[in-house]
């Protein structure tokens, strides 16, 4: 999940897939190049191959066992007991996130060079569509959700938008903005909206996208501008997926199968943990209501039964949550880490917050006896608790990434060393075996990072991190940090770039992932550099109730605590528990 205070406006998005159709896995815009492109869970392979993150249990018990490392811990050797693998690794270039299509997705043009005075942007007549084939849109229906990668003029992909037209008739809109023209259906793709002013610097701006093209059924190519104070501020090309079910994909496939699901009866669920029987999911407040905790007693896997739901006034946006003995911890934008008693799993009582301060925690992680707390506002930091009593962490040290100015998102412990996901600052390691005392040893760094989340483990001797960014063509990275001042990237996993990851567990030798629009992924990596995907759950539908456009919509949150079950947090759907395969 984004920060919220770079991201906040489009969690009510959703982006949707709809479940029977083919669709192919071209894009205009090869999704990963590293030697080669990467779809379907088919790894990349230049001098090695690829991975993905995850949050690492290696088997070390059940989370529901206080004194065990549960799912998200770390373990000594979270590699296989593999010799196909000797631990040597060729180092990839690093080509970073950023989508250069070598071509615009059209030839459809506006026909005002950028800066020029404009009287209407929503003028068609101000547009070449002499390329346009005549019948493109006959067949095309008029409802849908759509994701829009737009193109500028100077070749990058910057700019993701959703369009949603909804199924019972109501008004589209573009990033939850009301459309001002709405022309799709058969014979045509035209539509516009106007984005609000936010003083002082960002001034309205006006919007209009003209398809041209349908190069796949579910796929529309065409020309887009947008206009402020009168003028031309940027046009360029766009490429319109109404996405299915990736590459022809069936719902599911080796052996993940679906045992429950049940809704959640608050804003938009981000997370969950799995303890005492006990599924603990909190949200984020949206439109529909606020956020908070629900409560699901999981004895019965296949018939979760809610026990409990909490919400506070005013503190609404709740996106983390973590386990220790009787304490449960939950990231809050409001008042920091909220620590709950959970001695009666079914009735979580309020204890207090830490550390006693107006500050937004975005995420937590607990590894032994340190509570990592990830803050990125009001001033980027990372809270280490001391967690030898859980219902009473006590701070021991504010850690700060040199140079920071992104904000950490989220962070993973092993051993000795604490690595962070520090958004735009990458992905930097720390010393912390004096927690008092964080020495920062090292960074993986690259231009247009937006470093989102890690798991760490021990594979043939090697340290090895696998590392995720969120948002247009973010994927998977494996890197060698067995020197941490020294990081090197041997491997990349990704699908399609329109959608990236949220959150992992690295379960032994199998990589679980929640992959937002392209459901559940499971990979073996049994050799780190090579893995292989060996199971999916498509959990994405379009018509599904509270399905929109956004980018941060599908599987969000996920656990695997060694009950043999595979718990996911769907936005839409709510709790879905999966048979572990």
């Amino acid at each position: 999940m984004p920060l919220p205070f770079r991201w906040l406006l489009s969690l009510t998005l959703s982006l949707a897939l709809t479940g029977c159709s083919q669709e192919s896995s071209a894009d205009a815009g090869t999704p990963l190049d590293a030697g080669a492109s990467v779809d379907s869970g088919t790894s990349v392979d230049a001098g090695t191959s690829d991975a993905g993150p995850g949050d690492v249990d290696a088997g070390a018990g059940d989370a529901g066992d206080p004194s065990s490392q549960d799912a998200g811990s770390g373990s000594s050797d979270a590699g296989p007991q593999d010799e196909t693998w000797d631990g040597g690794a060729a180092t990839l270039p690093e080509l970073t996130d950023w989508l250069t299509p070598p071509d615009p997705y059209s030839d459809c043009a506006l026909t005002l060079p950028t800066g020029s005075p404009i009287t209407d942007c929503k003028d068609l007549s101000l547009f070449d569509r002499s390329s346009c084939p005549s019948g493109a849109f006959d067949t095309l229906e008029s409802v849908g959700t759509y994701h829009l990668l737009g193109r500028g003029l100077s070749g990058y992909v910057t700019v993701g938008y959703g369009l949603t037209l909804p199924f019972d008739g109501a008004p589209g809109t573009l990033n939850g903005r009301p459309l001002t023209r709405q022309s799709v259906g058969p014979g045509s793709f035209v539509f516009s909206t106007t984005f609000a002013a936010t003083p002082p610097y960002v001034p309205a701006r006006d919007f209009t996208f003209v398809g041209c093209t349908r190069p796949e059924p579910r796929r529309i190519n065409g020309c887009f501008v947008q206009c402020a104070d009168g003028k031309v501020r940027s046009q360029g090309t766009f490429t319109a997926l109404r996405p299915s079910w990736g590459r022809g994909e069936s719902e599911s496939s080796g052996g993940l199968t679906l045992q429950a699901e049940v809704p959640v009866p608050l804003g938009f669920p981000a997370d969950v943990y799995v303890t005492k029987d006990h599924a603990y999911v909190v949200a984020i407040g949206d439109k529909s209501q606020p956020g908070g905790l629900a409560v699901f007693d999981v004895r019965t896997r296949t018939n979760p039964v809610l026990t409990k739901r909490i919400q506070l006034p005013g503190d609404t946006y709740w996106n983390g949550v973590w386990a220790k003995g009787d304490a449960l911890y939950i990231a809050s934008t409001q008042a920091g880490v909220i620590v709950y008693d959970i001695s009666n799993p079914a009735d979580p009582q309020y204890v207090r917050a830490v550390p006693g301060e107006a500050i937004a925690v975005h995420t937590v992680h607990v590894q032994g006896d340190r509570l990592f707390a990830m803050a990125p506002e009001p001033a980027s930091q990372t809270l280490v608790f001391d967690v030898s009593s859980p219902l009473a962490p006590v701070l021991l040290n504010r850690v700060t990434v040199s140079g920071e100015w992104g904000g950490p998102h989220d962070a993973f412990a092993y051993g000795d060393r604490l690595y962070i996901n520090s958004t735009s600052s990458g992905f930097v390691a720390f010393d912390v075996s004096n927690p008092e005392h964080a020495l920062e040893l090292g960074a993986y760094v690259f231009e247009g990072q937006y470093s989102h989340a890690s798991a760490v483990g021990t594979f043939a001797g090697r340290t090895i991190a696998f590392e995720g960014g969120e948002g247009i063509n973010a994927h998977l990275r494996v890197l060698d940090v067995t020197d941490p001042a020294n990081m090197r990237l041997i491997g990349e996993y990704g699908l399609r770039p329109h959608f990236s990851i949220h959150n992992m567990i690295l379960r032994g030798t199998k990589l679980y992932i929640a992959y937002y629009q392209e459901g559940v992924r499971v990979l073996d990596v049994s050799v780190p550099p090579q893995p292989r995907e060996v199971a999916h759950f498509n959990t994405f539908l379009e018509t599904q109730p509270g399905r929109g456009s956004g980018s941060f919509e599908g599987a969000i949150g996920i656990r695997v605590p060694g009950d043999g079950y595979v718990y996911v947090v769907d936005t839409a759907r709510g709790l879905l528990i999966f048979n572990e395969p």
